[in-house]
């Protein structure tokens, strides 16, 4: 059971860094908006970018990524993983959840972003725009207790949808 969660992580990361890095297709000033904010507003004042656009894609993403991350952790936890107590669907959710939490802080911003060409945007060379070790652990921490709460309503369609599967 323990190698099935991990190769289940691992696709579910897999997916997540996929629909991240498809926001930046065109360059990464189209998904500007997972830059800090300061980073943001100079890339509007040199006028690679506008506050609308910003904002537009932003809700794009949202509207989205959470509804498709959402409906594939039910899928592996409610179908594919058939959990039958709360208690099970519950764990598996904050398991995931912050598994990629984590993943995101390290793995995208620190090393990814820090590191690849992709996520460099022509005409902002002299900006930072790797978050910092102090905003990448208060913006975890904030997420971290939002998944303690979301994952009970995960759990809760995941049972539902195992009702109706199984």
């Amino acid at each position: 059971m323990f190698i099935k969660y991990i190769i289940e992580i691992i696709i579910f990361l897999g997916l997540f860094t996929l629909f991240v890095r498809f926001y930046a297709i065109g360059g990464a000033i189209n998904a500007v908006f997972f830059y800090p904010k300061k980073f943001q507003h100079i890339a509007i004042e040199r006028g690679l970018t506008n506050e609308e656009y910003i904002k537009k894609r932003h809700s794009l993403f949202l509207s989205t990524f959470i509804p498709v991350i959402l409906i594939i952790l039910i899928i592996i936890i409610g179908v594919i993983n058939k959990a039958d107590t709360f208690k099970n669907a519950y764990f598996q959710s904050l398991l995931f959840l912050e598994i990629m939490n984590v993943f995101d802080g390290i793995v995208i911003d620190k090393i990814w972003v820090a590191y690849s060409k992709l996520w460099r945007i022509k005409g902002m060379e002299d900006v930072p725009f790797v978050q910092t070790w102090k905003q990448i652990l208060i913006k975890r921490g904030i997420l971290a207790l939002i998944w303690i709460v979301l994952s009970v309503v995960i759990a809760g369609l995941a049972l539902l949808v195992n009702l109706i599967f199984y």
